[in-house]
């Protein structure tokens, strides 16, 4: 049985009234992955933006695995010191992490994200040797759109994830790149410049489902939506390129 743990920031925790794209992830790997699997991860909550902590339950559809690492605000920087602990509780086998954006926009420069990123991968594969992990490059967001450093910033960190990746890659524990997804517009696919919505999500998922189809033969091609509640239509694809453990239902 293989658990996957989503780890993330902001756009992986979500906030209250939000599907997240940890839920289409959920979806598409009960339409398409043939054997059982878990969702694990220390945490479950959504960011409450009125109280201004992970403190909501209130997903649009709370009726899935709900399990993750992510916190609104939190970055390598945050994730690397707590990967360890979280691999070794929850028993992670594949880690699925989109971090970086807020580390280059209030912590690191692209130099010291990228060692804090391969400090998270030492500190996982101490919890577990043979972890694997699909790492997406941090999307540009509309910050970048005006602010010519950061973006080259952005794009700075994205070569250094891609050199780690390869300079890490070990058979036994593999270390995999998911891709931008080539139709992602922040302008139609956030709904504030950087925080997907529901098209977002589905983009994001389909990013790492995609990777792990192509390269482990995890899962199949991401199914497109076919209306709000969004569950994977076979044949057609979307883009490409608590210590609680929720298990598949």
């Amino acid at each position: 049985m293989l658990r996957f743990m989503p780890v993330g920031d902001s756009m992986t925790i979500g906030s209250a009234g939000e599907h997240t794209w940890r839920y289409r992830m959920w979806q598409h790997l009960r339409a398409t992955y043939r054997a059982p699997f878990e969702v694990v991860g220390p945490r479950e909550t959504l960011y409450d933006k009125a109280t201004q902590g992970p403190t909501s339950y209130e997903y649009a559809d709370p009726d899935f695995p709900r399990a993750h690492l992510a916190g609104w605000g939190e970055g390598w920087l945050h994730m690397a010191p707590a990967i360890r602990e979280s691999v070794r509780s929850c028993r992670a086998d594949v880690l699925l992490v989109s971090l970086g954006l807020i580390d280059l926009g209030f912590y690191t420069n692209a130099e010291q994200t990228a060692a804090n990123a391969r400090e998270f991968v030492t500190e996982a594969r101490a919890a577990n040797p043979h972890v694997r992990v699909v790492l997406l490059p941090v999307i540009p967001n509309v910050r970048a759109e005006a602010d010519a450093p950061f973006a080259a910033e952005v794009a700075r960190f994205n070569e250094l994830l891609a050199k780690t990746a390869a300079n890490l890659d070990d058979p036994t524990s593999p270390l995999l790149m998911a891709s931008i997804p080539e139709s992602y517009d922040i302008h139609t696919d956030t709904y504030d410049g950087t925080h997907p919505n529901a098209n977002g999500e589905h983009k994001l998922a389909a990013a790492f489902a995609g990777a792990m189809h192509q390269a482990w033969g995890i899962g199949g091609e991401y199914g497109e939506p076919t209306g709000s509640a969004s569950h994977p239509a076979p044949g057609r694809t979307w883009g490409r390129g608590s210590s609680h453990r929720a298990v598949r239902r």
